[in-house]
């Protein structure tokens, strides 16, 4: 069963008479149709039994009678009202419309209810989120390519920290993603992070215009696109001989990760993951300082379902691509996280990225 199958069946199962769908990633997994509408809009709509229609601005029909098949394609001109073009070309009485509630927002669905009247709204997510929560041989192929870019990340990072001379977080930032478009490599898929010092204790900083610090330890948290999917990672390095409290905050980290990645299997719960890395954290006194989930699905996206978090019993199965990215933050002091993310096998998982955990020292 196709993709656009399988949700013609939930169409029917729920008696749900059409979707509209405008999340541009989720149009791309569909479809293969790779656009950004940015203020204009485009939906793909599937029915229970007739053919399904992708609607997009005029300047991007082309585009997609290029890159997909099997749908009918119209176009809107910006002068005209997109939702009038939408009922004029649906012939059918609409009552319900499955759509995406994570993604779509208020305006959309005021234009939709001004053409169709008093309809309702199901929630097409949760099935969206299925779908693409086991990833195929081919797209995992993909995200091993990004995450072998992540790894050339880092190699440039490490490199540009180490000449010193006044480099600041923000010169090294540049250097990876000016090097990272050298490649090919059309987008990070994050704002690249790099933090120095106990800056790092602050698990979504923002990189500036500040010297790195001597003696002190280096996060990097960075990730790139490359063939539509994200790759992630994260690696703490030291400039300069880091203090002994560093150095021991970044061994329970690394250890943490580990012991997380050896327990990772199909048959295990999302829950019993982020447990096995959290009690080892807190075993050793930081518990209060490891202050988010262990980690997060990704995809096309380089956040997605499923969350490793405490009670979420989702079991694991093969295919399943996901982060463990254990983390300490002590305010002033210091932070550190090690990130990978992986994809499930049939007796354990395997790492996109193999930039060495160690403290390596620069």
């Amino acid at each position: 069963m196709s993709k656009i199958e399988r949700i013609s069946a939930f169409l029917n199962d729920k008696e749900v008479d059409m979707t509209f769908i405008t999340n541009p990633t989720t149009l791309n997994y569909l479809t293969g149709l790779a656009i950004d509408p940015h203020e204009r809009i485009a939906g793909l709509m599937i029915f229970r039994d007739s053919a399904p229609m992708l609607f997009t601005p005029a300047l991007e029909v082309e585009k997609a009678k290029e890159h997909t098949s099997g749908l009918d394609i119209f176009g809107y001109e910006d002068s005209q009202n997109p939702w009038e073009v939408v009922k004029n070309h649906v012939k059918s009485d609409v009552k319900s419309i499955a759509v995406e509630f994570s993604d779509i927002p208020l305006a959309k669905t005021e234009g939709l209810k001004a053409q169709f009247g008093d309809i309702n709204f199901v929630n097409l997510t949760p099935l969206i989120e299925r779908m693409r929560l086991i990833k195929s041989a081919d797209e995992i192929e993909k995200m091993k390519v990004a995450g072998d870019f992540a790894d050339k990340c880092f190699e440039i990072g490490f490199a540009t920290a180490a000449e010193r001379n006044g480099v600041t977080e923000s010169d090294i930032v540049a250097k990876i993603e000016y090097e990272m478009k050298r490649m090919g490599v059309p987008q990070m898929s994050f704002d690249t992070l790099v933090l120095s010092g106990a800056r790092a204790a602050n698990p979504h900083g923002a990189p500036e215009n500040v010297e790195i610090q001597e003696n002190k330890l280096l996060l990097f948290d960075l990730g790139v696109m490359s063939g539509g999917y994200a790759s992630d990672a994260t690696r703490t390095i030291a400039i300069g001989q880091p203090n002994d409290f560093d150095a021991e905050i970044h061994k329970i980290v690394k250890e943490a990760q580990q012991a997380a990645m050896d327990f990772i299997k199909p048959g295990v719960t999302a829950h019993e993951i982020d447990a096995v890395a959290r009690d080892l954290i807190t075993k050793a006194g930081y518990g209060e300082y490891f202050n988010h989930r262990l980690g997060h699905g990704i995809g096309m996206d380089v956040h997605e379902y499923p969350s490793i978090v405490a009670g979420n019993d989702l079991v694991i199965q093969e295919g399943m691509c996901f982060s463990n990215e254990p983390g300490i933050y002590i305010p002033g002091k210091v932070g550190v996280r090690i990130e990978d993310c992986l994809y499930v096998t049939e007796n354990g998982c395997e790492s996109f990225t193999h930039t060495d955990h160690d403290l390596l020292i620069f």
